[in-house]
């Protein structure tokens, strides 16, 4: 593929030097932000006077937590490790797993391998039902703690569950926060980092008619306390040949949508321009390509926009953030 680059002017047009865009192999990371230790608690206490609770702490030492954590153990598949629901499967030895691991071991017990069948273990069930759990991304900083049956459609949307690596030029599969993230962008795939909430992009493609996918995310922008990510690419829409440039929140979607941008491109006369509210990157890179959310150029167009014999892009893609607020100075964006 051609060397494509980019350069990056500062909203008073001071011309940052051209660079190739590089591409990188990733490495996972292991991330994890510590937060207080939440205690295993069971849904039904029973407090029946101070005999009865010398009594369990003769039993399981200084704190009644141990029963609960063992409990939360044993509900935890062999194969997957994560918190089994019903049905509950167990093998005649009374080893259990969970249904979907049960179809991955093609029905056989992955301790004893003996047939699994269909016995359910209900008793554990019946258990499960009794617990209260804390997320588990508590160590993400999520402080609530749920009934056994409450806690994974909590989990499914859990503003402290990590972001996956927003960076599209290459599969990642790096999780963590946003302060993890940003730091990972910089370092790891080398995105450049822009302060401010104005931009102006000129994008740089040799052979323009080399299409294949190619995609570039080709800055984070810090303003107004959070960070954007601006994404340019190209790809085959249909059998039409296109640039889209847009824009995603490193945040929830409660939190995009209190943002919103606008990317502006043209010449000789001409100009097309795009307003929208940025997406999260909860929502990932190919789904909003594909939604269709963003600024689309039309080749043709682009070409044109370029000047010259339309045998090399020169596309310059100007920008601006701005937060909606009832206050008319809120959408002021003064640096940090």
């Amino acid at each position: 593929m051609e060397s494509d680059s980019i350069e990056c002017v500062s909203s008073i047009d001071e011309i940052v030097e051209d660079h190739e865009i590089p591409h990188h192999n990733i490495h996972h990371h292991p991330h994890a932000r510590h937060a207080p230790h939440h205690q295993f608690s069971s849904s039904k206490p029973h407090h029946n006077g101070t005999n009865n609770v010398n009594s369990i702490s003769n039993i399981v030492g200084p704190t009644a937590i141990a029963p609960a954590a063992s409990v939360h153990e044993l509900l935890e598949c062999p194969v997957c490790t994560n918190s089994m629901y019903p049905p509950i499967h167990q093998c005649h030895n009374g080893h259990t797993l969970c249904s979907t691991c049960k179809i991955r071991v093609h029905n056989r017990c992955p301790t004893c391998r003996q047939e699994l069948g269909d016995i359910r273990c209900l008793a554990l069930e019946k258990v499960a039902e009794s617990l209260e759990l804390p997320c588990k991304y508590y160590k993400l900083g999520c402080p609530e703690i749920f009934p056994y049956y409450s806690k994974l459609k909590h989990e499914g949307i859990c503003i402290y569950r990590p972001y996956n690596c927003p960076y599209a030029g290459s599969e990642c599969s790096v999780v963590g926060d946003i302060p993890f993230l940003v730091a990972h962008l910089r370092d790891d795939h080398k995105v450049d980092m822009h302060t401010g909430c104005t931009f102006n992009h000129r994008y740089v493609k040799s052979n323009p008619r080399e299409v294949e996918n190619a995609t570039w995310m080709l800055t984070v922008f810090h303003c107004f306390g959070q960070y954007f990510c601006l994404h340019f690419e190209a790809f085959q829409l249909g059998m039409a040949p296109v640039y889209m440039a847009f824009i995603r929140f490193m945040g929830d979607e409660t939190e995009a949508r209190n943002y919103s941008y606008s990317l502006e491109v043209g010449a000789n006369g001409r100009k097309l321009i795009w307003e929208g509210t940025p997406r999260s990157i909860r929502d990932s890179h190919r789904k909003v390509r594909d939604s269709h959310d963003g600024l689309i150029i039309q080749r043709n167009m682009a070409l044109f926009f370029s000047g010259g014999d339309r045998k090399e892009l020169k596309l310059r893609v100007t920008g601006r953030i701005w937060k909606e607020q009832q206050n008319p100075d809120a959408n002021m964006c003064i640096p940090n």
